[in-house]
């Protein structure tokens, strides 16, 4: 199957956050630089408006507008392609609305009841047009803020903490009847499962879960979970790093299948197309954006345009 990638765009600076678009473009984020980057159908590349911050997570809102996870940025040092701690300048992240045509951004959310948000990562909107959203937390050479679980509204009215203190939550993704939320995190390579009972209120787990999610799948090999997209099965996709693949869990955390990526760090997924059979994947250590057929269709994204 990996005969059939396709490289949409090369060069880039560690590429995240794919949004796949009606008219054929992909909208996508390069942490490495702070751009948010558009391709077009015809292949052609262009930076929507200014570069800052951490750009990172990115989803289509109920307004048309795009709603951007920033982390505040990241140190780059020369032979690491991958960020080496804060920025000089960090100061908290944030959460940022786009304009998908001229790239202007506009905060909506620094903290959640006074507390800072330290590296908002990946986002998903519920069909009644309220986000969850996941914060790394931001990870320095000695010691790392705590990552956590968060809901709000994209009118900036509302944002609220679900899960806190977690260990470095990042993609995040709902069930087809939205009942249960996805959470994939990095360093343990485990993905968890939140019980929805309304928009923005989880039904916690008990002892033993740290935080109220159910431990739902792990592997048993070195490597590292990223970003996640949810089939129209239910199935869930999770970039895997290390071992440099998408590995496919049924909800009950069953391996479905391994769909094995030219890059030892794949990080993001999304789905598009007209039959929503075609993956548009971030290839973060090289720096591509790829787009390949997927033997399933993605589940189409509330607002998704």
């Amino acid at each position: 199957m990996s005969n059939d990638i396709r490289t949409l765009a090369a060069g880039l600076g560690f590429p995240e956050g794919p949004v796949a678009m009606r008219d054929g473009s992909v909208i996508f984020v390069e942490l490495n630089g702070g751009r948010v980057s558009r391709v077009d159908a015809a292949g052609g590349y262009s930076v929507l408006g200014p570069a800052g911050g951490g750009p990172n997570g990115l989803a289509m809102g109920p307004d048309g507008l795009l709603y951007l996870c920033n982390n505040g940025g990241s140190h780059y040092e020369p032979g690491h392609f991958a960020g080496q701690g804060p920025s000089k300048d960090y100061n908290g992240g944030s959460i940022e609305r786009v304009d998908p045509v001229t790239g202007a951004r506009t905060v909506i959310y620094r903290d959640c009841d006074g507390n800072k948000l330290a590296a908002p990562n990946d986002i998903v909107f519920d069909r009644h047009g309220g986000f969850y959203f996941t914060d790394l937390g931001k990870r320095r050479k000695r010691d790392r803020d705590h990552g956590g679980l968060y809901y709000a509204q994209p009118d900036g009215s509302s944002i609220k903490e679900l899960a806190y203190p977690m260990l470095s939550p990042n993609g995040v993704g709902l069930s087809p009847d939205e009942q249960t939320l996805y959470v994939a995190d990095t360093e343990t390579a485990r993905l968890w499962a939140f019980d929805l009972v309304a928009p923005g209120v989880i039904r916690k787990a008990g002892f033993p879960s740290p935080h109220g999610g159910r431990s739902l799948a792990t592997m048993g090999e070195l490597c590292r979970f990223d970003s996640l997209a949810v089939e129209a099965s239910g199935n869930i996709a999770v970039t895997t790093m290390l071992t440099g693949a998408i590995t496919v869990f049924a909800p009950d955390g069953r391996v479905v299948r391994s769909v094995a990526m030219p890059d030892t760090h794949p990080t993001n997924i999304c789905f598009g197309g007209p039959d929503m059979q075609t993956a548009y994947i971030t290839l973060s250590r090289k720096g591509e954006l790829v787009a390949m057929p997927w033997p399933e269709p993605g589940l189409r994204l509330n607002f998704q345009d």
